[in-house]
């Protein structure tokens, strides 16, 4: 048995002894898994929930797999995509790369190829720095595992999921200008078009944050304005 992943994968497959074997072979070889049997319910999921690799077939009763792909595009632009896909659908193979998939399996298909596939998507994957679980601040730390703020005072502080979220991947990203849209996509998990309002909520999760981890609001050091681009993060950030 594989070592231990703790790296989630979604399969949105509607076939129930398919989508059975995958559960049981991933969940065998270290991975978390969760699923879907159709396509109204694969988008929900792709969209909202946290993970690391999508398992997609294309043809899905309640909507189908194409379209799930595009929005995924739109809201996690690296989120790793595998398709799974008939042997006779080269046509469909082409549009799901076309559309951004990065790999796909073709039915039946052995689990060794598959797993081997997977683990090759997923070493490529930019998704794979969102794993950062605490931050180094000033005078404490950020303890995202715990979801709580630390001083060295020994003062405490609970940060909401969403701040959570925010900061970690600020913090995957350090020094690089984050835009207010690319919050939305990547951990809003919505598409930013039409949506001003959400980004006055972004400026307001950001202003409670700062305060939270003591980042004087009128000259920060932590998490930065880049103005007319976003926010920074600003501190070496420290994983474990």
């Amino acid at each position: 048995m594989a070592e231990m992943t703790n790296m989630k994968i979604l399969i949105v497959e509607d076939d129930d002894a398919i989508r059975r074997g995958l559960v049981d072979a991933l969940t065998f070889a270290g991975y978390e898994t969760c699923e879907a049997k159709d396509g109204q319910r694969g988008m929900e999921m792709a969209v909202k929930m946290d993970f690391d690799l999508l398992l997609l077939d294309l043809i899905l009763p309640k909507g189908d797999g194409f379209g799930i792909l595009s929005e995924v595009r739109i809201t996690r632009p690296t989120m790793p995509v595998i398709i799974l896909t008939a042997r006779g659908e080269e046509n469909d193979r082409i549009r799901g790369l076309r559309l951004g998939a990065d790999d796909y399996v073709i039915k039946p298909f052995s689990v060794k190829e598959l797993l081997a596939r997977i683990e090759a998507v997923l070493r490529r994957s930019p998704e794979r720095s969102m794993d950062v679980t605490a931050v180094a601040i000033p005078g404490g730390v950020a303890d995202l595992a715990r979801c709580e703020v630390r001083f060295e005072d020994g003062e405490r502080t609970d940060i909401s999921e969403r701040e959570r979220q925010i900061l970690r991947y600020l913090a995957s990203n350090p020094g690089r200008a984050i835009s207010r849209d690319e919050l939305l996509q990547r951990v809003w998990r919505i598409s930013p078009r039409g949506v001003s309002a959400e980004t006055r909520a972004i400026d307001m999760h950001i202003a409670r944050l700062r305060e939270k981890l003591r980042d004087d609001p009128a000259n920060p050091h932590i998490i930065l304005t880049v103005r007319g681009m976003g926010y920074m993060f600003g501190q070496e950030e420290e994983s474990r």
